[in-house]
């Protein structure tokens, strides 16, 4: 039997979705507020239909930030499958509604092409999708949700709604916003703006190519995420604050120490997720009471714990699920004292 999805929003990120959920074989239904975008769509075969399939097992909800809740609410009321969201902020829409069916989420992947032209069904291979369930949100919603963006080919990261927003301020908002201020300050502060253009060398260029993005989503990120951002730019204030006294000071050995740290660090960003190889498989009983299936996966968020594999099952003893996770090795141990920390039962078995 065919699997039936909705997309509202056939941007980006909606287009993208729709186009990678056609690559598995559901039947994907499309709706924009722009007319000519759904008929686009529907000629591009990016969708199968036009408008909302009121059966469908799933709806993302591919809106601007500003418009998620009302977008989440009506494919809410017009469905009775599960809801979920690819907004960048996601305190304001997991904190409004508070049906068992939603769970808020953002796919942490892009392009720089705008609209359908840089939809791609291949985007999210690889790419960490981040899950914020909140207190209301079943673990049935969380599970099924979470096994979709994997058989889309990311990664599943479950944080607190507010963590993800002060998360994303610092490594997503912030360095947009930087971007903007570097390029003004290379435009205006040139007596000759075209020689300055002229001479932006790779690292220039590199640093400011997120400022490429559409303008217009940016008004909505900072009005919706503002404390996180202004949190953020505050302490890039700070930081180039203290980096404008090294440099005025001379101070060549802590200005060596903030460099090889930084260097460090980059060094060490991870890359796009990668298969493991050395693998244990844990047993988590979900217990009795809402939302401990995303409790684990926030817990494996925290401790910085590689999930190769999940899936949920049914227990022998009852209606309870049991979470089957497969882990990294190296960090088996760690995972398992967190969960025993947290009343829960794991049970640990080495992969051959």
């Amino acid at each position: 039997m065919t699997r039936r999805a909705n997309v509202l929003g056939l941007g980006l990120i909606g287009g993208s979705v729709a186009a990678a959920l056609r690559g598995h074989g559901w039947h994907v239904t499309g709706s924009d507020d722009d007319s000519q975008r759904s008929a686009t769509a529907r000629e591009r075969g990016l969708v199968d239909a036009i408008g909302v399939d009121a059966n469908a097992e799933i709806s993302f909800v591919a809106v601007p930030v500003s418009s998620l809740v009302a977008g989440v609410r009506h494919m809410l009321r017009e469905t009775a499958g599960l809801v979920t969201d690819v907004g960048s902020v996601k305190a304001p829409v997991a904190e409004a509604v508070t049906d068992s069916r939603f769970i808020a989420g953002h796919p942490m992947a892009g392009s720089e092409l705008q609209g359908l032209d840089g939809a791609d069904a291949a985007m999210f291979r690889g790419a960490v999708w981040v899950l914020t369930p909140s207190t209301t949100t079943s673990d049935e919603t969380f599970a099924t949700v979470a096994s979709l963006v994997r058989e889309l080919g990311a990664e599943v990261l479950a944080l607190p709604a507010r963590r993800h927003d002060q998360l994303v301020a610092v490594t997503s908002h912030l360095p947009h916003l930087a971007a903007a201020t570097l390029l003004s300050l290379a435009s205006t502060r040139a007596d000759d703006h075209a020689a300055v253009m002229r001479l932006a060398a790779g690292g220039f260029r590199d640093m400011t190519r997120v400022a490429s993005g559409h303008p217009a989503i940016w008004l909505d990120i900072c009005r919706e995420n503002q404390d996180a951002i202004v949190e953020a730019i505050d302490a890039m204030i700070i930081g180039l604050t203290d980096m404008r006294k090294i440099v005025h000071e001379v101070d060549s050995a802590a200005l060596h120490q903030r460099l090889s740290d930084a260097r460090a660090v980059r060094a060490n960003l991870p890359g796009r997720v990668r298969e493991l190889t050395d693998v244990a498989e844990v047993r988590i009983p979900i217990p009795d009471r809402a939302g401990a299936a995303a409790e684990v996966f926030t817990l494996a968020a925290e401790l910085g714990v590689n999930t190769a594999n999940f899936e949920v099952t049914h227990s022998v003893e009852g209606d309870r699920g049991v979470l089957v996770m497969v882990v990294d090795t190296a960090s088996v141990e760690l995972f398992r004292g967190g969960l025993l920390a947290r009343g829960f039962k794991p049970a640990v078995t080495r992969v051959a």
